[in-house]
């Protein structure tokens, strides 16, 4: 759809204390944060350590890479990068033929 990307962030290695609002506040330090999504197991409720972060531009999101990708939180280095759209769960690498024939 031609929807540019760039404001979303993908942040791993979290520690387990790190919750939406711990992110946030750290998020917020590079600019406004539209949106956090710690990723938990459905099971448990447990962070599975890592979370999705919208940032309210493309140059708040560059700059929450800059300075925060490789700095500590509650004493885990995290990673923070431009979260990659989705990769469909399906192989797409057959051209489209020979694909679920209705034979």
């Amino acid at each position: 759809m031609g929807r540019k990307l760039g404001r979303k962030l993908y942040v791993g290695n979290l520690p387990y204390s790190a919750n939406e609002q711990s992110l946030r506040d750290t998020f917020s330090q590079c600019g406004t944060v539209d949106s956090v999504n710690v990723i938990t197991d459905r099971d448990t409720g447990q962070s599975k350590g890592f979370a999705f972060i919208e940032m309210s531009s493309s140059g708040e999101a560059q700059k929450a890479i800059q300075e925060l990708n490789g700095s500590s939180l509650d004493g885990r280095e995290i990673k923070v990068n431009e979260a990659k759209p989705q990769a469909p769960r399906s192989d797409r690498g057959g051209g489209g033929y020979g694909r679920g024939g209705r034979w």
